[in-house]
């Protein structure tokens, strides 16, 4: 049993907030690109991080394993599998479901704070540039290739380094 409480009772409501948001600022920059699989993963963990370190409470339920690439919500990686970017530039809108889980999202003060604050800090990256940093990151480097990495180690971590650095 998790002794961490969380936000959000589903993580692709998360994606769903960052694919809407990335869908909206292609349309108002052609210079930003379609949001990328491994990029949403990068950006969960920084959620998640950022969500223990500054409420003690999860952003969502699911757990952050440690792969080769860096921090992965396996859920995630099941539906995106095999697909490099998860948003359409050149599509005409977004899913009804996606838009409604943006403004669910939004709509939560404690939520969306988290969320603005990782995509205004880390959503300019690529996704290598965030793999990169995810390498260099305590939660990553003391989890065993495709352990699920410690809620406690991403907490304190992000408290020392992220919230208070």
């Amino acid at each position: 049993m998790d002794k961490y409480d969380y936000f959000v009772n589903d993580v692709l409501k998360v994606v769903n907030w960052f694919k809407i948001r990335n869908f909206s600022d292609m349309k108002d920059d052609r210079n930003v690109e379609p949001l990328s699989q491994m990029k949403v993963m990068k950006l969960l963990y920084y959620v998640q991080g950022v969500s223990l370190a500054v409420y003690g409470k999860k952003m969502f339920p699911d757990n952050l394993v440690a792969w080769k690439y860096g921090p992965v919500v396996e859920k995630v990686y099941d539906i995106y599998r095999g697909q490099y970017a998860i948003v359409d530039p050149f599509a005409d809108g977004m899913p009804s479901e996606e838009i409604a889980d943006y403004i669910d999202l939004s709509n939560d003060t404690t939520v969306v704070s988290v969320l603005e604050a990782v995509q205004d800090n880390y959503g300019g990256m690529s996704a290598i540039d965030l793999m990169n940093k995810t390498h260099k990151e305590l939660p990553w480097l003391e989890t065993s290739q495709s352990g699920t990495i410690s809620n406690d180690l991403i907490k304190d971590y992000f408290e020392k380094e992220v919230v208070n650095g």
